[in-house]
């Protein structure tokens, strides 16, 4: 699957700088209530991907996640991951910076024969 994820730059300064502080990073978008409608970023290796999860891509060097359920109802929808001011969510990395990640989108064309 092509890339189905971009970042803006102001996005991409945000995911340097939370790489500088903690390392290497995920981002996953569950599609929930509250602090799952925001992409969410945590050092690799501390959140398990399920088996349903997709890969959209990876921005800055950072792979996404995003849950196979909401990959459903988005999977004609590519993202674009950029920075707000704000409190990021409660266990994502961008959490106290005052800036955080937040989801936009971009309907795709639908391939030929998916026409619902």
């Amino acid at each position: 699957m092509a890339d189905k994820v971009t970042a803006t730059p102001a996005a991409l300064e945000l995911i340097a700088e939370i790489v500088a502080d903690h390392g290497p990073v995920l981002f996953h978008q569950s599609g929930g209530c509250c602090d799952g409608s925001s992409p969410m970023c945590y050092p690799q290796g501390e959140f398990l991907i399920g088996d349903h999860d997709v890969k959209l891509g990876e921005i800055g060097g950072a792979p996404f996640y995003i849950s196979g359920a909401q990959y459903g109802v988005w999977k004609h929808t590519d993202l674009i991951i950029d920075v707000v001011p704000g409190r990021g969510g409660m266990f994502s990395l961008d959490n106290g910076r005052e800036r955080r990640f937040l989801t936009r989108s971009e309907i795709c064309a639908l391939p030929p024969g998916e026409a619902e």
